[in-house]
């Protein structure tokens, strides 16, 4: 990120921290962001396209519109919750900004935002919403999924290597009849990696050794987990960069014919790892083992 893009979000992440903060100034701002109060209103309107104090005035009368348009709060109390001393004042902003008088715009419908969507807004409740900072392709966005999965089997397959052979192998209370016979940590984590090595193998109509899942080392699953991992991310990229979703398999390895598209294989293996994942990781915190980061939040953080 360059210099003025980093305070730009700087001041963002300040802002958002401080909409309430109605005594501080552009100058105290720019000071604990360690830049000056001109450098900072050039960052900013260069980011922006207004300044410092026009993209605080806006997101506070963004999240007074949200408030008359929710709340029971007369007009002067709005208007002092958005900083303004008086009635008149955040009557006569609120009519430049928005056309009409805020007591005639709470009936109006219209929305909150003003100025286009690019823009970063308030989001109600209490925060805002910044525009992308970088453009990101479906097909991105399914790679990541799936880096993100292998990411997480690679933690559960760390964590799982601190147990003990009975702690991996004791049976697992699940809900329901479950999607697995007989379930124990090690039985899922086999599974796990042996799902996507089993797609593989469909994909190319070889058959799959269903044995080697029985009692498998933790050792054995991360070898496999480091080819059928990366055959299947390396898979999944294929088909998002040629738009093949619809690529139709017939699977004859079986006792009967088994057809099946690339996207429903893809969301089989990822539905039914989520529901297997979150068994093994709670499984593995109640033997004591460390915590697990499986969060897509953090995956996709900004």
């Amino acid at each position: 990120m360059n210099s003025s893009a980093d305070a730009y979000a700087r001041f963002v992440e300040w802002l958002s921290e401080h909409m309430d903060d109605h005594g501080s100034r552009s100058a105290s701002v720019a000071a604990e962001m360690f830049v000056s109060r001109s450098l900072l209103d050039r960052l900013v309107k260069a980011a922006a396209g207004e300044s410092t104090a026009r993209f605080r005035r806006r997101l506070l009368l963004e999240r007074a519109a949200f408030r008359l348009r929710t709340c029971d709060a007369t007009v002067i109390d709005v208007a002092i919750q958005a900083g303004y001393s008086s009635g008149e004042a955040f009557s006569r902003a609120f009519m430049r900004a928005y056309g009409l008088s805020p007591s005639t715009w709470r009936a109006s419908g219209r929305p909150i935002h003003l100025g286009p969507p690019g823009r970063v807004h308030f989001f109600p409740p209490g925060g805002l919403r910044l525009p992308a900072q970088k453009e990101e392709t479906a097909m991105a966005f399914v790679a990541a999924v799936i880096d993100h999965h292998i990411a997480v089997l690679e933690q559960l397959l760390d964590r799982a290597a601190t147990l003990t052979e009975s702690e991996l192998d004791a049976p697992l209370e699940v809900p329901g009849s479950g999607i697995d016979p007989s379930p124990t940590i090690r039985s899922l984590l086999s599974r796990l990696v042996g799902q996507m090595q089993m797609w593989g193998a469909a994909m190319i109509s070889e058959p799959y050794t269903f044995s080697v899942e029985q009692h498998e080392t933790i050792a054995s699953m991360r070898e496999r987990l480091a080819h059928a991992g990366r055959d299947f991310a390396a898979y999944v990229r294929d088909v998002c960069a040629e738009d093949r979703f619809g690529e139709t398999f017939v699977d004859a390895t079986g006792s009967a014919p088994y057809v099946f598209t690339a996207a429903g294989m893809i969301a089989h293996v990822l539905t039914y790892a989520a529901y297997r994942r979150t068994i093994v990781a709670s499984a593995l915190a109640a033997a004591g083992a460390a915590e697990i980061d499986d969060d897509p939040l953090s995956w996709f953080a900004p």
